[in-house]
């Protein structure tokens, strides 16, 4: 017992994080060697999540139409790691033409209205799989 509790209130034992891989059928699969999101304590990291239906098929149509599935992708991983959108508190968004921002934002704006994460918006060159979109986000847990 005495080493249990020593242990435990050493440096190392506060600085321990647990990391466990948050997954769902409810948004696409990866498409690589990635987890959909990864808890680390009570911090969730989503992985960037394209246009694609959880049956893992490319969303067509308009970049409203892409952005509703890929805040649909991250609710769900949320959801699944015990978060929500009201709980992130960082988002970084790829766009491969930046000409499309005005209309992405619209739509970021109906989900993000009175809760302001941080937030980056880039353009690149490319994106993978062909998509015009991705989107990641860290959040806390709830409560």
């Amino acid at each position: 017992m005495f080493l249990r509790n020593t242990l435990l209130r050493s440096p190392i034992a506060r600085t321990m994080t647990t990391l466990t891989p948050v997954a769902t059928k409810s948004a696409p699969p990866a498409a690589a060697s990635y987890s959909q999101a990864m808890k680390a304590n009570n911090l969730l990291f989503v992985s960037g999540q394209i246009p694609f239906t959880p049956d893992n098929k490319k969303v067509e149509g308009t970049i409203t139409d892409k952005t509703e599935q890929v805040f649909t992708n991250v609710k769900n991983i949320l959801a699944a790691g015990n978060s929500s959108l009201e709980r992130v508190v960082k988002v970084n968004v790829f766009l491969a033409d930046i000409n499309n921002f005005d209309e992405f934002n619209k739509v970021y704006a109906k989900y993000f209205n009175k809760h302001l994460p941080a937030r980056s918006c880039v353009a690149v060159a490319a994106l993978p799989k062909g998509v015009d979109l991705e989107m990641e986000v860290i959040a806390t847990e709830l409560d």
